[in-house]
């Protein structure tokens, strides 16, 4: 049967008369609670930004009490598995890093739990390329300065990441294979730890989501590389593109979304996405992250959904072609 225009108007009003009461109902059964945002990683990291940068806000939408936090261990896997082990209510929420929803998983590194299966995607808070950093007493303004120096001292640099599976390790290592250089891989336990050797000079490079760096750089305790994109970031103008730099195909994007537990109801998943998109639409909201180098980008929970899966088997790919794994 062809339906009309005014017919598929007809028929697209009736249906959001009728799912109104159920993202209603569920929106109800948040009000007055409090929401407990899960950061499987230490406070000061892109995950931990990304949570805080909407909390509050979030909470004040939902009629809720919305609390961060941060319960770190195991590869993030700690936080992870205290987020399926909660109520499947909507109470207990994750902030999901992208290596650790998809990186990750790609080469076995948080055990038994299957993002796509465990969780059920809300949407993205922010999307932002990685900044590449070196001490400022490493002789190297650029990417292609630092390559260069590391070809000369093969196996004698180091970089930092938050463990195997990371954004950091996982790009990083993906880096050193498509450019032929040998680094010492140095893992952490949180971007904090790893900031204070970094400024210290005793790693000599690192990646990472903008808000954690982006002060150092501008203060000159941290040199800026490169962003890992086809284009500059609008946040920082004065740092070349990885395109720049010759390497087109080294687009490292991190990103970090809200994602509820298996069994929590579907009205309240998509009440909660609903709400997110509100909240990221308010400009102070945006602006507080621009200027932290941070870029936000919501979705709805299908476009997560699919991203998720998407870059997992991407991962799965470069884990194969640079022998990358979790041990």
């Amino acid at each position: 049967m062809t339906i009309t225009a005014p017919r598929r108007a007809l028929l697209g009003a009736g249906l959001a008369t009728l799912a109104a009461p159920g993202l209603l109902r569920a929106q109800g059964s948040l009000a007055g609670k409090t929401i407990t945002l899960v950061v499987p990683s230490p406070a000061g990291g892109g995950t931990d930004f990304s949570a805080r940068l909407v909390a509050d806000s979030l909470g004040r939408a939902l009629g809720a009490t919305m609390v961060v936090e941060n319960r770190p261990g195991g590869n993030d896997v700690v936080g992870l598995q205290s987020v399926l082990r909660a109520p499947a209510d909507g109470t207990t929420l994750l902030c999901g890093y992208c290596a650790t929803m998809t990186a990750r998983p790609a080469i076995g590194g948080i055990g038994d739990i299957v993002p796509t299966r465990d969780f059920q995607a809300i949407g993205q808070i922010t999307d932002t390329p990685q900044l590449f950093v070196t001490h400022p007493t490493v002789p190297a303004n650029t990417l292609q300065e630092f390559i260069a120096l590391a070809k000369q001292r093969p196996g004698e640099m180091n970089y930092a990441s938050a463990g195997n599976g990371s954004m950091h390790h996982m790009g990083t290592e993906y880096l050193k294979h498509r450019a032929g250089m040998d680094l010492l891989h140095v893992p952490y336990r949180g971007t904090g730890e790893t900031i204070r050797d970094l400024i210290a000079g005793r790693i000599q490079f690192y990646m990472n989501s903008p808000p954690p760096l982006t002060p150092l750089v501008r203060d000159g305790k941290l040199r800026a590389l490169c962003v890992s994109s086809n284009e500059r970031h609008p946040g920082l103008p004065d740092v070349p593109s990885a395109a720049e730099q010759g390497m087109p195909d080294l687009n490292l994007n991190v990103w970090f979304a809200a994602f509820a537990p298996r069994g929590v109801p579907a009205p309240i998943v998509a009440m909660l996405s609903e709400k997110l998109r509100e909240v990221l639409a308010d400009q102070a909201i945006r602006d507080r992250a621009f200027t932290a180098g941070a870029l936000v980008a919501p979705s709805t929970g299908q476009q997560l959904a699919d991203r998720v899966a998407r870059e997992t088997e991407n991962w799965r790919q470069i884990a194969r072609t640079a022998n990358i794994t979790a041990g």
